[in-house]
């Protein structure tokens, strides 16, 4: 007995072969640039020692960059990148302010242990 209520997914996209094209070469951006953004990371992790001078410049930077990378994400994986501008600042700009006010209380508090020890 064959049953009618199984929809088949695979027949149901509707888009020709350029719209497939953009597609696939939207996603090889994005794969591009983060992977770029987490070589970046890697490299400054390696290349720089901890305890020098430059060390609190690249942990902001890390702190920068994790940043862009998780809106990044944020604006394509779940398409915000397509909502309108107000709902974009909406949306992204508490959490912008929440991460700051951490950032604030662990840069603050880090230093008041180290200033105590």
């Amino acid at each position: 007995m064959e049953r009618d209520d199984i929809i088949e997914y695979s027949l149901d996209g509707h888009h020709s072969e350029e719209q497939g094209v953009k597609i696939r070469k939207k996603i090889w951006m994005v794969t591009l640039l983060l992977t770029v953004v987490t070589a970046v990371e890697v490299i400054l992790g390696a290349m720089v020692k901890q305890g020098s001078g430059a060390w609190l410049t690249v942990k902001i930077l890390f702190i920068a960059l994790t940043l862009l990378k998780a809106g990044y994400i944020v604006m394509v994986f779940m398409h915000l990148g397509d909502e309108r501008k107000s709902l974009k600042w909406v949306i992204l700009l508490p959490y912008a302010l929440f991460i700051v006010y951490l950032m604030f209380i662990a840069f603050t508090e880090g230093s008041a242990v180290h200033l105590a020890m």
